[in-house]
């Protein structure tokens, strides 16, 4: 705005008039901006009125001095976009106050003009000062704003990665400690979690998962904390976990043992990378209890095999093979060889052949209640650690 173009009384003319103006502003903005109606202490509105004074006050100051330094100012409305922001507000109630001072400041020049007599020109220069003024508060408090949103959402993922942490830490540190992560991170404290374990190339593109599951992607075997994992409406969880494919999911425990479900989860998702378990998509330990515990025992199961299986490893991997796979599927099948054949999808009379070469091979030992479940036990690891096709 060049100050040839502006009468020289003009400043004097509108700070005759400031501070009608600046409790003018006030009081329009306070009806018609409910946020900024003023709070129990009145430091909010006290704030705003502060603002308006502040605002109005340096217009006045640029119609003299059109080269002042807004610096000050803009610098206070940086400091209310991030107010705002802190607070949890968008920026529409402060956008909003903007508006009506501009109404206000416009509809007082106006009916200056006509009172006064000042030319269109003069009326324009004014109203583009304000505007231009107001465009570069407004843009001062969407810096603030974002400047702040972007520090409170590295504070809040920050206080995220230390529950995750705490959730999973062995010993825990207690249900209190964790419910005070928890409060800090905005998290509310299941009753029950669930971890997921995820092999190291898990799919970007599925990554987008329900705000309550907490993510630890950079670990070496990442992992998901999914809180209340049997708990009601959970569909949208359950789906997005498809969506990435091979994972393992583990038990589910109380808050304070995430460790524990972490742990199986990972022996679970060492049997999938191994192929004894079927990967591509997510598995459950709870439905591979026997393999789980197999693997948790697999030094001692591998050292004891000879002793338990006797002559069935002295076979030729083609024999032994087989034996079994039959062996394992009968018991399994509660000793019925119509339903075992049913399962290996061969005859009746296949097994029942098979089931006799095994008796004549062992004496007839697997036919006792007794130990049956380390039999289990024992071919199950023989069958799927492959070592009944290995003679290694």
């Amino acid at each position: 705005m060049a100050q040839g173009s502006m009468p020289a009384e003009l400043p004097d003319l509108l700070r005759q008039h400031l501070q009608a103006a600046i409790e003018e502003m006030e009081r329009e903005i306070r009806d018609q901006v409910p946020e900024y109606g003023g709070d129990g202490d009145g430091a909010y509105a006290l704030r705003v009125e502060r603002t308006v004074g502040e605002t109005v006050a340096f217009f006045v100051d640029s119609v003299d001095h059109p080269d002042a330094d807004a610096r000050h100012l803009t610098e206070l409305y940086m400091r209310l976009g991030e107010q705002e922001a802190r607070q949890g507000r968008g920026l529409e109630a402060l956008q909003n106050a903007m508006r009506v001072s501009s109404q206000i400041a416009c509809r007082r020049f106006i009916k200056d003009a006509y009172r006064l007599g000042w030319s269109r020109e003069t009326l324009g220069r004014l109203t583009d000062s304000l505007f231009m003024l107001v465009a570069r508060i407004a843009d001062a408090a969407a810096q603030g704003y974002a400047r702040e949103q972007g520090q409170l959402a590295t504070e809040r993922e920050q206080r995220r990665e230390r529950l995750r942490d705490a959730l999973v830490a062995e010993p825990s540190p207690g249900h209190e400690a964790i419910t005070e992560l928890a409060v800090a991170a905005r998290w509310d404290p299941p009753r029950s979690v669930g971890l997921v374990a995820l092999p190291a190339a898990a799919p970007a593109g599925a990554r987008i998962l329900p705000p309550a599951v907490l993510a630890a992607w950079d670990a070496p075997v990442p992992f998901l904390v999914v809180p209340d994992p049997e708990g009601p409406g959970q569909d949208r969880l359950w789906a997005a976990l498809r969506r990435l494919g091979t994972a393992a999911i583990g038990p589910t425990v109380p808050l304070t043992q995430g460790a524990v479900s972490l742990r199986w989860a990972r022996h679970a998702l060492t049997l999938v990378e191994r192929g004894l378990l079927p990967g591509g998509a997510p598995v459950r330990c709870v439905e591979h209890i026997a393999s789980l515990a197999t693997l948790a025992a697999e030094e001692l199961v591998g050292a004891t095999a000879g002793a338990v299986l006797g002559p069935l490893l002295d076979l030729a991997p083609a024999r032994r093979q087989p034996l079994a796979e039959t062996l394992l599927t009968y018991l399994q099948s509660g000793d019925n060889a119509v339903l075992a054949a049913e399962r290996l999808h061969i005859h009746e009379q296949t097994v029942r052949y098979r089931l006799r070469r095994i008796a004549e091979l062992t004496g007839g030992r697997f036919t006792d209640l007794d130990g049956r479940l380390d039999v289990m036990l024992m071919l199950s690891w023989l069958v799927r650690s492959g070592r009944a096709e290995d003679p290694a």
